[in-house]
């Protein structure tokens, strides 16, 4: 048997889904929430086992404050806690937003977007413009394949706060240049044209 000889610890896995090893914080699934796993790390990586069996694995970081593994695991955080267990701002997103607001959180679990980061900026939309425009904006962005994200609904907000603008026709001096109405443009008229002439030299 090869001796192992990397670094090792037990770590609590807290509510956040994280854990705390070596200045850092790495998260795993939300099913180990309150139970010790353990963590070995060489100068590579740093894998975390429940007993023999690996369940995450991340490269190793020197810098220290770091979390890691977020965006991978928060979706399974918001898919499995019941609405009773949701954090503070995920409900207070609901509670501005309704359904419409709950729903929108599920889609956005399926992303790789960081969660957390997401609802952050959703309640600071929902500040400046207010609930419903915000609401109606993600039901607009639902019908859109690929939009999920603030930023999408950011950038209805702005088109829908400041639309544009529709030009007025030119006027010309001459009113009765004015009146007329010209014919569309074919553009299959002018290929043929274009063709024809070709054909003739």
């Amino acid at each position: 048997m090869i001796a192992d000889y990397r670094d090792s610890a037990a770590a609590l896995i807290h509510k956040d889904i994280r854990l705390h090893f070596d200045g850092n914080r790495y998260c795993v699934h939300p099913r180990y929430v309150g139970q010790r796993l353990t963590v070995k790390a060489d100068l590579q990586s740093v894998v975390v086992y429940d007993k023999d069996r690996e369940v995450a694995r991340y490269a190793r970081s020197w810098r220290r404050g770091q979390t890691f593994g977020a965006e991978r695991f928060e979706k399974e955080l918001l898919a499995e806690r019941p609405p009773a267990e949701r954090s503070a701002a995920q409900k207070r997103l609901i509670l501005l937003l309704g359904e419409t607001g709950d729903s929108y959180l599920r889609q956005l679990a399926q992303t790789d977007r960081a969660l957390s980061r997401q609802i952050t900026e959703l309640l600071e939309l929902c500040r400046q413009y207010g609930p419903t425009a915000v609401s109606a904006a993600i039901e607009k962005a639902q019908t859109t394949a690929g939009a999920i994200g603030a930023d999408y609904i950011k950038n209805l907000l702005l088109q829908e706060q400041f639309p544009r603008q529709v030009q007025p026709p030119l006027q010309l001096r001459d009113e009765h240049l004015n009146s007329l109405a010209t014919d569309p443009l074919s553009l299959l008229d002018y290929d043929a044209l274009i063709l024809s002439q070709r054909s003739n030299s």
